[in-house]
């Protein structure tokens, strides 16, 4: 491990981008949604969207505008069940 590195659930390594990319996606979810970001985290875990798709795409993801991004993480959560 890195200085800049953070170990995360399941044992990921995220460097100080990546956790502050992580954060952000929690908060705007938080209010695109209306949940709290302890709900928006929870959800994100328990489907395994943060760990199989955000953190892994954060070089791809955090290159998107934020409407976009909300879409996108808002349509996955839909296919994972999360979301009605």
């Amino acid at each position: 491990m890195k200085n800049n590195d953070y170990l995360c659930g399941k044992d990921v390594i995220m460097n100080k981008d990546v956790l502050e990319f992580v954060t952000y996606c929690i908060s705007k979810l938080s209010s695109h949604l209306g949940l709290s970001q302890g709900d928006v985290y929870r959800k994100l875990c328990e489907s395994d969207i943060l760990y199989s798709y955000i953190v892994p795409s954060y070089d791809v993801l955090h290159t998107f505008g934020s409407r976009y991004l909300m879409h996108d993480l808002t349509d996955y959560m839909k296919e994972k069940g999360v979301l009605d």
